[in-house]
């Protein structure tokens, strides 16, 4: 006779982020999620270490062990973080993934969320979202992607500066890092990790006009966020981070409004802080921000790099498949394969649910 079970749902947001001059500032939640079903046995028996199985976009790269899985990893942190030394015996995880890996859409974002999510189910911490959100800004120290995926829509956000003791990378399971984790990785690993302070973060979330949708065009290759990081310059000019400026507080408001204002959202959503260094990293990416334009393509609104990339994010509320073709063409021209789909903006963020014993995904 099986043991009894509960079963709980984990649903997370893939995200895009910077939004053309919002780098490192802005991130919106897109149609695509990161599901995590949760099986946690009732009289208390099993096995200490968790079983967990993945399925859906690149799970054969994913490391099943729950001292190497990013998932895993942050809600042993959280767990620790908390007094609850170790996970509850007999757990199954089983998370069914929808966002490619290293394309820009915020999969390591998401995986950083549900672990934090995960953490506070299994130790039945109920921590309020301020500090959800302050235990994945210690992982993930980019606050665009994890504050969208945590809250949904279009959001804003800033990270508090931290101290040199509050950084203690090794025993906080840092995104950018990984899979570098130790090769002798273990429960042993990470057992006193340093307390997040509180406040870390802080975000407003932006309106959204309702007609705008996103299309993703992913190229099939994957670009480490690292990699796209380590092309960036270490100071800009005055002028530079004017234009970003300018345009960032235009876009906030531009993008709420209805109807949407084609040549406003376009010049808006330029951007010389990170895209222009990273167009050596992705072929056909200078060409794609100069010749689609809401001119000559009626129902765009703006067009940028997702994230770090590699995806191309056009905003439009219209013509989705001509926009995505005309994109795909430019990358064919440099022998780069992409898949396209048009998302809607997910405004509910992640969220847990108790599910029937029989619930799958």
């Amino acid at each position: 006779m099986s043991s009894p079970v509960k079963k709980y749902k984990i649903h997370v947001p893939a995200t895009t982020a910077n939004i053309g001059p919002g780098f490192d500032v802005c991130g919106i939640a897109l149609s695509l999620s990161l599901t995590v079903l949760v099986t946690i046995p009732t009289d208390g028996k099993g096995d200490a270490i968790p079983v967990i199985s993945y399925t859906g976009l690149d799970s054969a790269n994913v490391p099943l062990s729950p001292y190497k899985n990013l998932l895993t990893r942050v809600a042993l942190y959280v767990l620790r973080s908390n007094g609850v030394d170790s996970f509850p015996p007999g757990v199954q995880i089983h998370a069914h993934n929808e966002i490619p890996f290293g394309r820009g859409l915020g999969s390591s974002g998401a995986a950083v969320i549900s672990g934090v999510l995960l953490g506070n189910l299994l130790g039945n911490l109920n921590l309020p979202t301020s500090r959800l959100l302050d235990f994945a800004l210690m992982v993930e120290r980019h606050p665009d992607n994890v504050t969208a995926a945590l809250v949904g829509g279009f959001v804003g956000s800033y990270l508090k500066e931290l101290a040199p003791e509050d950084l203690e990378a090794a025993t906080v399971p840092l995104a950018e890092v990984l899979p570098e984790y130790p090769p002798d990785a273990g429960p042993n690993w990470g057992e006193h990790p340093p307390k997040a302070p509180y406040g870390i973060g802080h975000y407003v979330r932006f309106g959204w006009a309702p007609e705008i949708k996103a299309i993703a065009v992913m190229p099939r290759f994957e670009l480490a966020t690292a990699k796209a990081r380590g092309v960036l310059p270490n100071e800009y000019s005055r002028k530079d981070i004017v234009f970003n400026l300018q345009r960032l507080a235009v876009l906030t408001t531009a993008l709420s409004r209805s109807p949407p204002d084609p040549e406003l959202i376009y010049d808006a959503m330029k951007d010389k802080l990170h895209q222009p260094y990273r167009v050596p990293l992705i072929p056909g990416l200078s060409e794609i921000l100069e010749k689609l334009t809401y001119q000559t393509y009626p129902g765009l609104l703006g067009i940028c790099l997702s994230g770090a990339g590699p995806t191309i994010l056009a905003l439009a509320t219209d013509n989705f498949d001509t926009i995505a073709k005309e994109i795909e063409r430019i990358f064919g021209t440099h022998n780069i394969e992409v898949d396209f789909k048009t998302l809607t903006i997910d405004t509910k963020g992640s969220w847990v649910e108790e599910v029937a014993a029989d619930a799958t995904i």
